[in-house]
């Protein structure tokens, strides 16, 4: 049953057989995007005599700025909501890469086998409110998604073993991987990117 919601996300399943030689070398190949990725979001550490601190940019980085500028002048600047839709198609490119649902490189720029959209959102029909509190309504998502998330670590190594073996990703195992990060991605959308005030649903479904 598909399920009504403001973002969507959906990945092409690859109906020719995979190259099983990048397959097996997966862990290997997307190093280099992963390092790319990681610049992006611009985590560094910092620690000094007496203190230690985290700064986190990137999405984060559009995050808490966000929070404040819904709280006190009910706006989401154009920009700053190009800037997450953007650096989230990227982040689904390579996690589509890495789950081995594709075996073409991430581009950068380039749509390739993933389709995500969000909708650009009129703050002023957002709670002004909710943002301070959404981190907190999210946790039952945040924890059914950590059991998920092993279950899909499990889904993505028996898939490895059959691409090895038939060049082919079982439909099964690729729609319930894709379901994990399709309902990751409403979580992040509500609670950090902050385009919607719609609850996310428990579902894996579209």
């Amino acid at each position: 049953m598909a399920v009504d919601y403001p973002v969507s996300l959906k990945v092409e399943y690859p109906e020719r057989n995979l190259n099983r030689l990048i397959t097996f070398f997966r862990i290997f190949t997307v190093i280099p995007i992963l390092i790319i990725l990681y610049l992006l979001m611009g985590s560094s550490f910092q620690t000094g005599s007496k203190e230690a601190g985290t700064i986190v940019s990137g999405i984060g980085l559009i995050f808490l700025p966000l929070i404040l500028m819904l709280l006190f002048r009910r706006k989401y600047p154009k920009w700053w909501y190009d800037w997450n839709l953007n650096f989230a198609k990227f982040s689904y490119r390579v996690a589509s890469y890495f789950y081995l649902m594709t075996d073409v490189y991430p581009s950068t720029d380039e749509e390739q086998n993933v389709q995500l959209e969000m909708a650009y959102p009129d703050a002023t029909r957002l709670n002004r409110w909710l943002p301070l509190v959404k981190w907190f309504l999210a946790i039952p998502h945040i924890i059914v998604l950590c059991f998920l998330g092993i279950a899909a670590l499990v889904v993505i190594i028996i898939a490895w073993f059959a691409i090895l073996f038939t060049g082919k990703y079982p439909k099964g195992l690729f729609d319930f991987v894709l379901g994990v990060m399709r309902w990751g991605f409403r979580v992040m959308c509500y609670a950090m990117i902050m385009i919607t005030d719609k609850y996310p649903p428990f579902a894996l479904d579209t």
